[in-house]
């Protein structure tokens, strides 16, 4: 009678084996078809659109629900202007708070100072939205634009860049909002990847005379480039979805009358917040949900375009990960 008792152990843990593959494939197979369920009602709702307009719709500025002009391109550069600002602003922030945390901070100031800054993510879109119209908005159009305005009038590209109504709304005040709003996940990401570094590289490049910056640039960065690249994929993710703190400072005009940094402008996902609740059924809410492909579109882009990097960086060092 030792047999069965010796495999019912065995085959119990085949059955638990089998169970947990056969859940993880689900969840695989789950999360695919959310995917591409979502891209085929976006595409069965914009059709309309799609059918009248074209790829013509991505390059036209035209905004007229009256007359059922529609075109998406000053939504997609407000959108993807402002997340670039962005990301130029938090991504060297985030890393300067990310080697502190972990290479110069003193001890007893690490978790203080770490909770802090993970505070930052706590904070509802919609309040980051309030206190930029209300506070930093015109703060930064007294004492930022004013000033560049006037040290800039006469200097061809200078001077567009920094025109328009000194409000304090425009793509720069949006960009500088989302800087701050993802600021907490980059450095997040960056700080708990730094952290996984074996001690041992660490101090052996310290024994050798390095500095700390010789260290973090030929230790950490290439130990932990994955993990940095996906904290930065997180916050582009985050600032192209950003919705309600976008409206409040962009200025929210669906026109593109110059370059300019401080010129009121809009984004998808403004744009869908102010009209898709009053869009009419038809041409309107068809051109409104073809943004929302878009920005779908740009995101998966984004994506790919980083797991492409990734696979070429580890193609250079001689892996086939």
């Amino acid at each position: 009678m030792q047999p069965p008792q010796a495999t019912s152990p065995a085959r119990k843990s085949a059955l638990t084996d089998w169970l947990f593959a056969t859940a993880a494939k689900a969840a695989v197979i789950v999360t695919l078809c959310l995917l591409l369920g979502i891209l085929l009602s976006l595409i069965k709702g914009a059709w309309p659109a799609i059918d009248k307009f074209g790829l013509g719709f991505l390059g036209s500025s035209d905004w007229d629900p009256v007359q059922e002009k529609f075109g998406g391109w000053v939504m997609i550069y407000g959108t993807l202007a402002t997340s670039v600002i962005a990301l130029l602003i938090a991504v060297p922030i985030s890393f300067g708070i990310a080697l502190f945390l972990t290479e110069l901070s003193p001890a007893w100031l690490k978790r203080p100072l770490g909770t802090a800054v993970e505070l930052l993510a706590a904070v509802p879109s919609i309040v980051y939205g309030i206190w930029g119209f209300m506070v930093f908005g015109p703060v930064l159009a007294e004492y930022i634009q004013m000033p560049l305005q006037e040290k800039t009038a006469g200097i061809p590209i200078l001077s567009a860049l920094f025109s328009g109504p000194p409000v304090g709304l425009g793509i720069l005040p949006a960009g500088i909002i989302l800087a701050i709003m993802i600021i907490p996940y980059i450095a997040s990401v960056m700080r708990d990847v730094f952290e996984v570094t074996p001690t041992l590289l660490k101090e052996s490049a310290y024994g050798l005379g390095s500095t700390t910056w010789e260290v973090v640039y030929r230790v950490v960065l290439p130990f932990t480039k994955t993990g940095v690249i996906g904290g930065i994929m997180l916050g582009l993710g985050r600032a192209l979805g950003e919705t309600m703190a976008v409206t409040f400072v962009i200025g929210n005009a669906n026109q593109l009358t110059s370059l300019s940094l401080f010129e009121p402008a809009s984004s998808i996902t403004a744009t869908l917040a102010n009209e898709f609740a009053e869009a009419a059924p038809g041409l309107h809410r068809a051109s409104l949900i073809y943004l929302g492909l878009v920005l779908f579109l740009i995101t998966f882009v984004v994506l790919t375009l980083s797991k492409i990097l990734l696979m070429r960086m580890r193609k250079r060092e001689g892996t086939n990960a």
